[in-house]
């Protein structure tokens, strides 16, 4: 720790990295809050029984955090460089632009300068030809614009350059901030394999013990489809109550045009009745008129006030009462939807569904297949998936599109991911050394999502690989081209 803390204590300015990484996390939080719940509840239905396996939960949970912060600092890193070489490349254009227009404006200045600087005074008391006096001082207006817009350009362009400078110095600031954070989670990792492989040489008798007792092997199958199962729960639930909340904003969206074209018909009705009484007075006016005029009195328009009416407030007419739209029942309030709530519902994968797919899936990793589903696992039950066989650290890429739903540690399966393919296809990885991929997290195909290993106490490296279909494990030969 000391030596973290030695790394991480120079580098403490605060960039944008560090508060977008900060609100990433935050965000983060609750999701796995729940899903840290979910284990737990899982784990209550279990027998207390120790297990060799969970003392080393700690150390490989670790080490695979390390690995992934590592794998996202190296990206970081990448983008953070090319955006400083963008960055280098705009400011020796502006510095040049610069330089430029400033060599443009010495000249207009020098110019000025050996003219005689003559102003429009002057000019105006030259007594000289005025139509020579208004074409000097045209010109002398066309000089003063152009050198008003050089000045302009300039002063821009200054701040460009100070603006360019200012990001290039926040991206050295969090380049020196990811290598300190590199340097710290390198030192962690080596601190963790350490602390793993005295604990693998300690726990050896006893984890061959486990691993031969058929109850384990079961007992850990019963909890992978018990997570599963609570999985798919609360999918359904989100996704329910994401339909729920999309209904009722379609029905409030709805509503409101509904006021509102409703207030507008009011409105035009409004206008209309108006608008037809006014050319009824008109009307009746007229013909008042036109019988004054043929029994020969003429009468004062009454609309016509005199000298004491008008010194009377005027009493605004009261303009028609709008149609109000017919009553609704009211609806009890419903608390919307936050986004975190509904980070596991299925998102739709790109390209062709899931089950379009059968036979043209590529192998999650290179290696041999050492166990094939179906097939007796010793005194135990039979394999739900297959394991393959190969090297730790190997890269384990997603066998389609989906959302990452699951990554965490289980006890018997180590270091664990799962993703949701869409219509209820899931696949799952466990024994990972480490996992490259969040909760919420969109894969694509061929996407790097974890690295081969042995962890939950696994004799051998390399990668357990199910299929499952609305809970149900199938066999992926018929899918997957091993």
């Amino acid at each position: 720790m000391m030596l973290n803390g030695a790394h991480a204590a120079p580098f403490s300015k605060t960039t944008e990295r560090s508060k977008q990484k900060a609100a990433a996390e935050a965000e983060r939080a609750s999701l796995q809050q729940k899903l840290s719940a979910l284990k737990k509840d899982i784990g209550k239905t279990e027998s207390a029984k120790d297990d060799a396996a969970d003392t080393l939960a700690e150390s490989e949970q670790a080490i695979s955090d390390a690995n992934r912060s590592l794998r996202d600092l190296a990206q970081e890193q990448g983008d953070t460089n090319t955006k400083l070489q963008q960055l280098a490349v705009e400011h020796d254009k502006l510095a040049a632009t610069v330089a430029q227009q400033k060599q443009q404006l010495a000249k207009l200045l020098r110019e000025q300068y050996v003219a005689g600087n003559e102003d429009r005074i002057k000019l105006l008391l030259s007594g000289d030809n005025p139509n020579r006096i208004n074409r000097d001082l045209q010109m002398m207006s066309y000089v003063s614009q152009a050198q008003a817009r050089l000045l302009d350009s300039l002063r821009a362009n200054l701040k460009a350059v100070e603006v360019n400078q200012a990001e290039a110095q926040n991206a050295k600031d969090e380049l020196q901030e990811i290598a300190a954070e590199e340097m710290e989670q390198k030192a962690k990792l080596e601190q963790e394999k350490g602390r793993r492989a005295a604990l693998l040489a300690s726990l050896s008798k006893k984890l061959v013990a486990q691993r031969k007792e058929a109850g384990n092997v079961e007992r850990d199958e019963q909890r992978l489809t018990g997570l599963v199962d609570k999985l798919g729960k609360l999918i359904q639930e989100q996704a329910i109550a994401a339909a729920a909340e999309k209904k009722r904003q379609e029905l409030a969206a709805a509503r409101a045009r509904a006021e509102a074209e409703a207030r507008a018909k009011a409105e035009a009705d409004a206008r209309a009745l108006a608008k037809a009484k006014a050319a009824a007075e008109a009307e009746r006016q007229r013909l008042a008129k036109a019988n004054a005029a043929k029994s020969g009195t003429i009468k004062p328009p009454p609309s016509k006030p005199d000298a004491i009416d008008a010194d009377e407030p005027k009493v605004a007419q009261r303009p028609p009462e709008p149609v109000k739209p017919p009553p609704r029942e009211e609806e009890p309030a419903r608390p919307a939807a936050k986004p975190a709530d509904i980070a596991l519902a299925p998102a739709v994968p790109s390209g062709a569904p899931f089950a379009s797919l059968k036979g043209q899936l590529r192998a999650p990793v290179s290696g041999k297949l050492a166990a094939k589903f179906g097939t007796k696992r010793g005194d135990g039950p039979s394999w739900k998936g297959v394991f393959i066989r190969t090297g730790e650290g190997a890269e384990i890429r997603s066998i389609a599109g989906g959302k990452v739903i699951f990554s965490d540690w289980l006890r018997g399966f180590g270091n664990m991911i799962i993703v949701d393919h869409g219509g209820q296809y899931w696949s799952i990885y466990g024994n990972c050394e480490s996992l490259l991929k969040r909760v919420g997290d969109v894969v694509k195909p061929g996407d790097s999502i974890a690295s081969a290993g042995n962890s939950g106490g696994n004799e051998e490296s390399g990668l357990y690989f199910e299929l499952r279909h609305q809970g149900t494990a199938f066999d992926p030969a018929g899918w997957v081209k091993f």
